[in-house]
């Protein structure tokens, strides 16, 4: 696999983080994950505490003080994160939901679950994608 990649969940339920980074150290041990609760804590630990930009970002929707998708806007805004991989995690299962954030750059929608087994699996999957951007050349 690949060597210490650093993971990070924006969310504020401890219980589904704690899970989350629980999965991703089963799934990948040289990987790192670190958490922050609101979309205004993300945005300054990535822009002023990290070593180094996230390989991943995991992202709730339902977020104190800024919304998931507010905090998808501002993360996409960025320039250093337009290759960054962003990953809505919610337990909302709305089409809307889905649609808004694949328009906003979010990259692919997971499904909080609360089967720890699907959540490593699902994890397992999103690491070993390529979410290299497609690049069609115009003649």
């Amino acid at each position: 696999m690949y060597e210490n990649r650093l993971l990070l969940i924006i969310d504020d339920d401890i219980d589904d983080v704690e899970m989350f980074c629980e999965a991703v150290i089963d799934v990948d041990n040289t990987a790192e994950c670190c958490a922050a609760a609101d979309g205004y804590e993300a945005i300054d630990l990535i822009m002023n505490k990290m070593r180094k930009l996230p390989d991943f970002i995991f992202l709730d929707l339902n977020l104190p003080k800024m919304d998931g998708l507010e905090c998808l806007i501002l993360l996409r805004a960025e320039n250093r994160l337009k290759s960054v991989p962003i990953i809505i995690y919610t337990s909302s299962s709305a089409p809307n939901d889905m649609y808004e954030s694949k328009l906003l750059g979010a990259n692919y929608f997971l499904r909080k679950t609360s089967d720890y087994k699907t959540l490593c699996d699902e994890i397992a999957l999103i690491l070993k994608t390529d979410w290299s951007p497609i690049v069609v050349e115009s003649h």
